[in-house]
């Protein structure tokens, strides 16, 4: 019972920084199943049964909130469907280790290149076509979403920084249509899931637990993400970036508290130094960082 309760209160923080930032969710909830003994399948298949309620909750909110841009959503969330499926009927017999330090080391440098875009360059503001086209999105969701259902997780740190990247859309709207998309991926995973462990190989107490917490912390974290300026939500998630995908790294290499430790430290002064940088922009030229919002007007699909 200890073990439940604590996984419905991971459950909704975890959703809470997904549905806020794009990201995070499965890492975060696939690293306390694999903590407490479940093979990494069965941790990816438990927490991808759970994002079928979380996303879909997450999806709907945000969508109320104006978050969503659905040609997006189609582009990248199709293709991502079919890599999830692949992905999750691989896990059952290969690992996905030996691929975790070279996406680390991708969505490192992006993690990078989104914290000093916001942080130095302020906001990116949309230019030339207010979309990215299919061509770009769907390789993006095909791998996104095969490391999402290999690795327990990775859809929206995948996918979040390297559309944030091109500049197209408000990190709201990217964030937004990057969770909103990931019920697909989902689906599909669960789907590949149950066809290659069976419904003997899901955890489903803890898929329970999961969806509880995700849940109740799906419209808060819409809110969030609707009223947060795109400067402090563009630095949040840089830093996030950053510091998952270090920590990927040292667990990988098996690095040593002695050389992590300090690392950590020095990030995470990183990443609260860009947020007082945003901060005092903001307060410099009278902007406020919470805004009632305004309700986009729909792209045509």
């Amino acid at each position: 019972m200890p073990t439940l309760i604590v996984l419905v209160i991971v459950g909704f923080f975890a959703q809470l920084v997904d549905g806020a930032l794009g990201m995070a969710y499965g890492a975060t909830s696939s690293t306390l199943l694999l903590t407490v003994g479940l093979s990494p399948a069965t941790a990816s298949a438990s927490v991808h049964l759970a994002e079928l309620g979380t996303t879909a909750a997450s999806g709907v909110a945000h969508w109320r909130f104006g978050n969503v841009d659905w040609r997006t959503v189609r582009r990248i969330g199709i293709p991502g469907a079919i890599g999830a499926f692949i992905g999750a009927v691989v896990l059952g017999s290969i690992s996905a280790e030996l691929a975790r330090p070279w996406m680390s080391g991708i969505l490192l440098a992006l993690g990078v290149y989104i914290l000093c875009r916001f942080t130095i360059f302020g906001v990116p503001r949309p230019r030339g076509r207010r979309y990215v086209r299919g061509r770009y999105l769907a390789p993006l969701g095909l791998g996104a979403g095969f490391i999402d259902a290999t690795g327990g997780g990775g859809w929206g740190p995948v996918a979040t920084p390297t559309i944030l990247a091109t500049g197209r859309y408000e990190p709201r709207t990217v964030i937004g249509s990057v969770d909103t998309s990931e019920f697909l991926v989902a689906l599909a995973a669960s789907s590949g899931f149950l066809l290659a462990l069976g419904h003997q190989g899901i955890a489903w107490q803890y898929v329970i637990a999961l969806l509880l917490g995700g849940i109740g912390a799906a419209p808060l974290a819409a809110w969030l993400v609707r009223h947060v300026t795109p400067a402090l939500l563009g630095a949040s998630v840089g830093g996030l970036i950053l510091l998952t995908n270090v920590r990927t790294l040292f667990d990988v290499y098996n690095t040593p508290g002695a050389v992590s430790r300090p690392v950590y430290l020095a990030l995470v002064s990183i990443w609260a130094l860009a947020v007082t940088v945003v901060v005092r922009r903001a307060r410099r030229r009278g902007e406020p960082l919470l805004s009632r919002g305004h309700r986009v007007a729909e792209q045509p699909s």
